[in-house]
């Protein structure tokens, strides 16, 4: 679970823009924009992330506030699952990205897909919802819904792209150093459950 401060810090960001978009009186527009700087400095505080960077992330945001939907297709290989090497940190995760306006979660899945592994696949079925706040990432300034969908190869070869530097597929007991703010070592355990246990319900939350 998340620590207080972080459930506090996302409630005032939300707070704070939700009035901000709907509030006409300029002394309620100062009061929200002064909540929204508290929030600021709680995560610049706990996170020594530079003040300036979390401001814009909260700035780029505007209408009512809402959790962000990362998307991240499961792909196993004779018994193996792919996984793709960020730039960002060098470890690893499973294709993926934000969901885009106008395509479905599928299609998001597929195009995440192509662009960071070269390969063309087909979205097949819908393996579980998370809340990230309820796993073992690292603190993030938004609240974010991860869907994980299944999907089959069809072509394509393995290529890595631009967010990418190395494409593999990884057994269960071989995993490499996974990228947290991505997947955890538990969500992917998950991903395994349900390659061995087709039936396996669909998980949420």
């Amino acid at each position: 679970m998340e620590p207080k401060w972080l459930e506090w810090a996302k409630q005032l960001q939300a707070i704070s823009q939700a009035g901000l978009t709907y509030s006409k009186d300029v002394y309620d527009l100062e009061r929200f924009e002064l909540i929204r700087e508290m929030s600021v400095e709680m995560l610049s505080q706990h996170t020594e992330m530079d003040k300036g960077v979390i401001r814009d992330l909260f700035a780029n945001e505007t209408g009512y506030a809402t959790p962000k939907v990362d998307i991240r297709a499961v792909i196993f290989k004779d018994n193996k699952l792919l996984m793709v090497r960020e730039t960002t940190d060098g470890d690893w995760s499973l294709p993926g990205g934000w969901g885009d306006i106008g395509l479905t979660p599928g299609e998001v899945a597929v195009k995440e897909v192509k662009e960071e592994s070269g390969f063309n696949v087909k979205a097949m079925k819908l393996i579980g919802v998370l809340d990230k706040k309820c796993h073992p990432h690292p603190p993030s300034p938004y609240h974010v819904y991860k869907m994980f969908i299944q999907c089959e190869i069809v072509g394509g070869k393995a290529e890595a792209g631009t967010e990418t530097s190395a494409v593999e597929f990884f057994a269960e007991d071989e995993l490499p150093p996974l990228s947290v703010e991505r997947n955890t070592e538990s969500q992917i355990q998950m991903m395994f459950r349900h390659l061995h246990n087709p039936g396996e319900i669909v998980f949420f939350d």
